[in-house]
């Protein structure tokens, strides 16, 4: 027995292409899963009941419940803002002296060496940004000097 599309004449592809979405336009902003909608729906009213019985729980020495608890009083630490002075940083050369005065923060205790290495890749981003527009520099003076490359 023949398919459908062999009997009109081709075979259709209707696998989606590479770099083409099923759904365009996308998902709409704004638009909440339905089970978090349902469990909302069955939660209204009754989350200062649950929140006072976990309380209670974990007052008794239940530990998850203790957990959950402190875990809304003091959720998992994020990003902080780390105020460390940086040299100045007009040449790529100078990230050198960025990164020195980052070591010596971390031998002495000032920051973390986790704090440390996320300064370190923004000092090394930036060296390379100067490197980039200090290349792009020289290839217009040379461009312009010898008149875009033909060397007449």
């Amino acid at each position: 027995m023949r398919k459908k599309s062999e009997i009109a004449g081709k075979k259709q592809d209707t696998r989606f292409k590479p770099g083409q979405s099923g759904n365009p336009a996308g998902k709409p902003k704004g638009l909440r899963n339905r089970a978090t909608l349902a469990l909302e729906a069955l939660l209204d009213g009754e989350a200062e009941k649950l929140t006072r019985k976990a309380i209670d729980l974990g007052l008794a020495g239940d530990m998850a419940a203790l957990r959950l608890c402190l875990d809304r009083i003091m959720p998992p630490r994020r990003d902080r803002h780390v105020a460390f002075p940086l040299p100045a940083m007009n040449e790529p050369v100078d990230a050198v002296k960025g990164l020195a005065s980052i070591v010596a923060a971390v031998a002495s205790g000032e920051l973390t060496p986790s704090e440390a290495s996320e300064l370190t890749k923004q000092v090394e981003g930036y060296a390379r940004v100067l490197e980039t527009v200090d290349h792009e520099e020289r290839l217009r003076a040379l461009e312009g000097k010898f008149g875009n490359g033909n060397r007449s």
